[in-house]
Parts: C-alpha cells; sequence; structure tokens
C-alpha cells in the first residue's frame, strides 16, 4: 500500500452505477452500528463507570476533559485520514485497509481503557481509540458517495440513520446486562464493533486508484491541502453549520444528562444506568422509525431541505420541554420529540451533504472528514459552553437546556440558504 499526494493521482475505477441491494446495505449499516457500538458506549457510560472507580472524588472534572481532549483528537482524525483515504493506492482498495487497521487498533486501545490503574492511561487509551474508530468512520461513510447512486442515496442515508441511536441503545443495554464485570462492558461492545468491520472489509468491492510514481510533496502543501474555502462552496458550508450547530443541542443531552436527572428530578446515582437506558430505548426507537421513513419519503419527493429542517425544529423542542420538565415522565416527552427530529435530521442530512460536497470523485472522504469536524467539535466545546452556562444560571439546567434549544432551532434555519438540493 502507498498513499500518494493528490497530484500523482489518476482517477480511480469508475463507481457503479447500478443499485445496490439489500445484502450490500444490511453489511453497510452492520458495520456502521458496530463502529458506533464500539465507539459511543465508552462515552455514553463505561468511561465514566471507570474514572469513577480511580478518582471518585474528581469524577466530574476528570470526566470532562478525557471526553474533551479526545473529541479533539476525533476533530482532527476525521480529515486527516479521509485524506489518507482518498489517497491510498492498495490492491485491497481506497477504503478496506483504513477500516480494517482502524478497527483492530480502536479494539487495542479500548483493552487499554478496560486494564487502566491511572487517569493518565484512561486519557491516553482515549485518544488512540478517538483517532482509530475515526480512521474507520473516515472510510466508511464516503461509501455512500463511492457505492450509492443518486437516486437511492436518501433511502441508505436513512438506514444509517439508525446506525448510531441503536449503537447507542445496544451499548447500554450491554454495559447492563455485564455490570458485574468492567472488562466485559468494555470489550463486548468492542468485540461486536470489530466483527461487524471487518465482515464489511472481507466482503467489499472496494474503489481502487490507478497510480503513478508517486511525487514528494512538500509538508506546506499536504496541510494547504486541508483548507477549506466556504465563500467557494457556500452550499457545503451551511450543511457543515447546520450539523455542528444541531451537534451542540445534541451534546446538552449526551453530556448532562445523568447530572439533570440527579439535580433537577431528584434521581439517585444507582437509578442511572436504568434512567439512562430508558430514555435511550424511547429516542432510539423514535430515530429508528423516523430515518427509515424520512430517507424513503425523500427519496420519493426528491426533497431534502424540509426533511432537515423539520427534524431540527423538532429537536429544539424537545430540549425546550426538557427545559421545563419537573418529573420523569415530562423528560421522556422530550426526549420523544428529540428521537422524531434526531431520525428526521441525520437520516436525510447525510444524503443532502453528498450532494453538495465539493469534489466528490477525487476527495469524497476528506470532505466528509471536515464535515465530521462538525460531529466531533461540539464533543470538545459543549462542555465548557454548558459549564458557563450553569456558573452564570447557579446550576439550573433548565436554562442550559432552554439555550440548547435555541441553539438547535438555528441549526434548523441554518439549512434554509442551501440552493442546489431542494
Amino acid at each position: 500500500m502507498s498513499i500518494l499526494p493528490a497530484d500523482s493521482i489518476l482517477p480511480a475505477e469508475a463507481t457503479t452505477a447500478r443499485r445496490v441491494g439489500w445484502g450490500f446495505i444490511s453489511l453497510y449499516a452492520f458495520a456502521y452500528t458496530g463502529t458506533w457500538l464500539a465507539l459511543l458506549t465508552p462515552m455514553l457510560v463505561t468511561i465514566a463507570l471507570r474514572v469513577r472507580q480511580l478518582a471518585p472524588e474528581h469524577g466530574a472534572q476528570s470526566l470532562s476533559l478525557i471526553l474533551a481532549i479526545g473529541a479533539a483528537c476525533a476533530m482532527l482524525a476525521g480529515p486527516v485520514f479521509g485524506r489518507l483515504s482518498d489517497n491510498t493506492t492498495s490492491r485491497f482498495g481506497m477504503r478496506r485497509p483504513w477500516m480494517a487497521g482502524g478497527v483492530v487498533s480502536g479494539f487495542c486501545a479500548l483493552l487499554l481503557i478496560a486494564t487502566a490503574n491511572s487517569m493518565a492511561m484512561i486519557l491516553v487509551g482515549w485518544c488512540l481509540a478517538q483517532l482509530a474508530f475515526n480512521a474507520v468512520l473516515a472510510s466508511i461513510v464516503p461509501l455512500l458517495a463511492d457505492q450509492v447512486p443518486p437516486e437511492q442515496r436518501g433511502t441508505v442515508s436513512g438506514v444509517l440513520g439508525i446506525c448510531m441511536p441503536i449503537g447507542q441503545l445496544a451499548g447500554t443495554f450491554l454495559v447492563q446486562a455485564v455490570a458485574h464485570s468492567m472488562l466485559l462492558a468494555f470489550m463486548l461492545p468492542a468485540s461486536i464493533g470489530l466483527f461487524s468491520v471487518l465482515l464489511l472489509v472481507a466482503t467489499l468491492r472496494d474503489r481502487k486508484l490507478q497510480s503513478k510514481p508517486a511525487v514528494r510533496q512538500p509538508l506546506r502543501e499536504v496541510l494547504a491541502s486541508f483548507r477549506f474555502d466556504p465563500l467557494a462552496h457556500p452550499d457545503f458550508s451551511w450543511a457543515w453549520l447546520s450539523r455542528f450547530l444541531l451537534g451542540v443541542g445534541c451534546s446538552c443531552i449526551n453530556t448532562f444528562q445523568p447530572f439533570y436527572l440527579i439535580d433537577n428530578l431528584g434521581r439517585t446515582a444507582t437509578e442511572m444506568p436504568l434512567l439512562i437506558f430508558q430514555s435511550m430505548l424511547v429516542q432510539s426507537t423514535l430515530v429508528v422509525v423516523f430515518s427509515v421513513g424520512s430517507g424513503k419519503l425523500s427519496d420519493l419527493l426528491g426533497r431534502r431541505k424540509a426533511f432537515v429542517f423539520l427534524g431540527a425544529f423538532a429537536y429544539a423542542v424537545g430540549l425546550w420541554i426538557i427545559a421545563g420538565a419537573h418529573s420523569y415522565a415530562t423528560f421522556l416527552a422530550g426526549i420523544v420529540l428529540t428521537g422524531i427530529g434526531q431520525g428526521a435530521y441525520y437520516a436525510v442530512d447525510l444524503a443532502l451533504i453528498t450532494e453538495v460536497l465539493p469534489d466528490q470523485q477525487r476527495h469524497a472522504a476528506k470532505d466528509l472528514g471536515i464535515l465530521n469536524i462538525a460531529n466531533a467539535l461540539p464533543q470538545v466545546i459543549a462542555p465548557a459552553i454548558g459549564a458557563t452556562i450553569l456558573s452564570l444560571a447557579g446550576g439550573d439546567y433548565g436554562s442550559l437546556y432552554l439555550v440548547g434549544g435555541a441553539i438547535t432551532f438555528i441549526s434548523a434555519c441554518a439549512i434554509l440558504p442551501v440552493r442546489s438540493v431542494r
């Protein structure tokens, strides 16, 4: 395998224009779900439990630091591994080497966290896990543009839209089922992720680059290749901004849900695994239903923007309901709307984005890696934004969710200026 600079790459083998079958879609969705299962389970549950074991007195601060630094690694990894994937020449293809290498490395990184005896080891392990699994994501997401014709992308994107919530739900369920063993809580999701990705790697007919002898490229030119001009590609820029703002709103739930349930609703720490699993079950079920339905309907109508706008708007209303909740039942009512919104938004937004990529043929993975910054950056800044809001509001989580809802509403509005997609 070799990695060539962009100007030494000849066109890749032509992407098939044939419709993909449910065999490919099923393997693709299974691998995508497995990746999120392995990556999100530590983020949602197991790293917090591991940190609490080692530093019970400073758990919240340590957890915020570890997750923020890990998210920074994820933010950098997306475009870097995306570019490497775009420019990789190998008899195994463009994407497969990074998918296989990333998932094996991520498995080892989670094993390091599971057996760590210090906070430093957890931090190192989580940074390595973020780098590894984002290498997988940077090579697996572009398969939507590589392998799927435009007229099927809404449907396939809708199927992919259910993968993250299923991964979240499965992860919280598995951790609850093996709560007696921290090692199993980490490695069981990691093992499923490893198997699912390697299964796709073994069956994928990957694109291959035809290459001529590589020309050495100065580091300055390599770094310049990551530069992105928002004015030159306004539709992609608006789509990026919308995804970023929605990510900030989503982080309000993902980051602060345990503390909200304890401090605002008066629930106990021992209730957290069950309460979080129940909320994930409600949200994930609705995400699944509305992802598949919205993606298919988007293809039939030939429209994307309306689904993305309404999805973000529904999520904003859900956050506003949570802001005023005084019971767990009202909290779940807000979760219902966030599930509907998340399903509609992510199912169609990914299809929309593949249609506004600056260079779909040569740099799809790199550009989708830039998009991944919109997913990772909120994880870096949301804890700081949330802590600031809570400090100014005297610890009132209602104020946090009000602001989160406002940010998510702006996310809905940010998709309206897109012109090249209906």
